[in-house]
């Protein structure tokens, strides 16, 4: 799905569905399109990844129409610039708590390439710009999605004020974060944990702002994943390539030992912090 098409969609009752993509293999964008999805999430927050390779990436899945959105390292609007220049089509950025962090990541995302004294003001409500700069920026950055990681007990408790500021298309819930932060680390079936998933996802769709969470867990995650797009989600981060990949093989060895009576098995773990 095309960034125009993806930034219609999350406003509106439609969902879209991307994965991580930890990949960097040149034939994984042609796969990813294939699996029916729309968005890709690539992370550089927790993954170590240059500025040339993440270009790269952004905008292979750009050519072959699958829209790519970055996380930043930090809800920091110069790295919101980078990441767009990099050929992003939007940004998520991580841990936002405070109301006053989205002002100027909005200014960022979508009245890029205004700078310094003046976009402060613009952004604060002091001055506004030119009617035909208005129009300028507004048409050049109408496709940019800006995306607000929602993960702590703070962010909750703030997120009227977060999403009455100007710009939010989506909310995204970082679960182990959130959980964390709960004082139930990475008791997922926790009805607290639920409940709290639930009030982010309404209270951002009550706005037509998109809402979602990333179940990084895969099949693991996918009967509650089911429950929040019930309860509203719409802008859904399905697994991780490597992990849906590693799921997959996992089941179809099983099965081949099983066919043959083979008692043996493979002892596999690994973690992903997301």
């Amino acid at each position: 799905m095309k960034a125009a098409d993806l930034q219609k969609s999350v406003h509106s009752d439609r969902r879209v569905f991307g994965t991580l993509a930890l990949s960097q293999a040149p034939s994984t964008p042609s796969m990813l399109v294939s699996a029916g999805l729309d968005f890709v999430f690539i992370d550089t927050e927790h993954i170590p990844m240059d500025r040339i390779l993440l270009s790269w990436m952004c905008r292979y899945y750009v050519a072959i129409g699958m829209t790519p959105i970055v996380r930043i390292p930090s809800p920091d609007p110069y790295q919101a610039c980078m990441a767009l220049d990099a050929g992003a089509n939007g940004i998520i950025a991580p841990y936002v708590e405070k109301p006053e962090q989205v002002r100027p990541l909005y200014g960022a995302v979508k009245l890029r390439p205004m700078k310094g004294i003046r976009l402060e003001r613009r952004i604060n409500g002091g001055e506004a710009f030119e009617p035909e700069l208005e129009e300028y920026l507004a048409n050049r950055n109408r496709e940019n999605l800006l995306v607000l990681n929602i993960e702590s007990v703070p962010a909750m408790e703030a997120l009227d004020d977060i999403l009455d500021q100007p710009g939010v298309d989506v909310v995204l819930i970082g679960p182990h974060d959130l959980s964390c932060s709960l004082g139930i680390p990475e008791q997922y079936e926790d009805p607290r944990f639920d409940e709290a998933v639930c009030t982010i996802i309404r209270t951002a769709r009550a706005r037509n702002i998109g809402a979602g969470i990333h179940c990084f867990l895969g099949e693991l995650m996918l009967e509650q994943e089911k429950r929040w797009i019930q309860a509203g989600a719409n802008f859904l981060v399905h697994s991780v390539d490597s992990v849906a990949a590693l799921q997959g093989l996992k089941r179809e060895v099983a099965e081949l030992r099983e066919s043959v009576g083979d008692s043996g098995t493979a002892e596999v773990g690994g973690e992903i912090e997301v």
